[in-house]
């Protein structure tokens, strides 16, 4: 009998069961072709609309400049693209914005906005975040808003982000994360695991890709363990802000 290659044992975490490396990728893409043309009112739906307020309090941030070059990786429903386009603007100047997803079902999204709004400035590709399709030190920020727990290995996305950066570059990554207001969390997993694959059901027509979503945020590392994630790719001077008691966070770095 052959032996048994270790690396064949590999496994990566899909929700709360644990799936060989190679088949996550698919699964995912999966779960967001499912939800793509219900993904922004299902966004809606399960924050009562605070995403939006997280959002541009994340773009608040990142401040743009016209002038800058922008990479928004899972962004595909182009929901940060607007957003960092309005901000440059209104300060008097354009700025380019690269979106990259995985997605095609979801790049169609954010391009059939795009049309409808008439809106040129936004460079749409399809390219995975572990490797992007995008020359070195050419960005002057990365941005990844509730992505970077979908990808099979946070360690070679963050290691990808530091590449495309150009030296004092802008890393900020928005993601759900963990609680750190006490009394909250029964509350929050009645919620995610009750109602949140309910209205996924009845909207999207998948409860499952929502209990995946659901599943996947309690997978992803705590706060100080992502920003420790973060500087052993290469990124310096990590800061972390708590949105709604930790909920979701931002976490801010850059490469020097």
């Amino acid at each position: 009998m052959a032996p048994v290659n270790a690396a064949d044992k590999s496994t990566a975490s899909f929700g709360f069961r644990d799936v060989p490396e190679g088949e996550k990728e698919g699964l995912v893409r999966e779960v967001f072709s499912s939800v793509a043309r219900r993904y922004d009112t299902m966004n809606d739906l399960m924050s009562a609309g605070v995403h939006r307020l997280w959002k541009d309090a994340f773009v608040e941030w990142l401040n743009p400049q016209p002038g800058q070059r922008f990479l928004d990786v899972a962004g595909g429903t182009g929901d940060i693209a607007f957003r960092i386009l309005a901000a440059a603007r209104a300060k008097g100047g354009e700025a380019h914005v690269t979106v990259c997803d995985i997605n095609a079902d979801m790049l169609s999204e954010g391009m059939a906005r795009a049309k409808d709004a008439n809106e040129r400035a936004i460079e749409w590709i399809c390219g995975d975040a572990e490797a992007l399709p995008v020359p070195d030190a050419s960005m002057d920020a990365y941005t990844i808003a509730f992505g970077i727990r979908n990808v099979t290995h946070i360690a070679e996305a963050l290691s990808e982000a530091r590449r495309v950066l150009k030296p004092g570059g802008r890393f900020l990554c928005l993601e759900f994360s963990r609680l750190e207001t006490p009394g909250l969390d029964a509350l929050y997993d009645r919620y995610s695991f009750a109602v949140l694959p309910r209205l996924g059901e009845m909207v999207a027509k998948d409860g499952e890709a929502y209990r995946y979503l659901a599943e996947s945020i309690r997978r992803f590392p705590p706060q100080a363990t992502f920003a420790k994630m973060i500087e052993k790719a290469g990124l310096s001077r990590v800061k972390v802000r708590n949105l709604m008691g930790g909920i979701a966070a931002m976490h801010s770095a850059w490469r020097i």
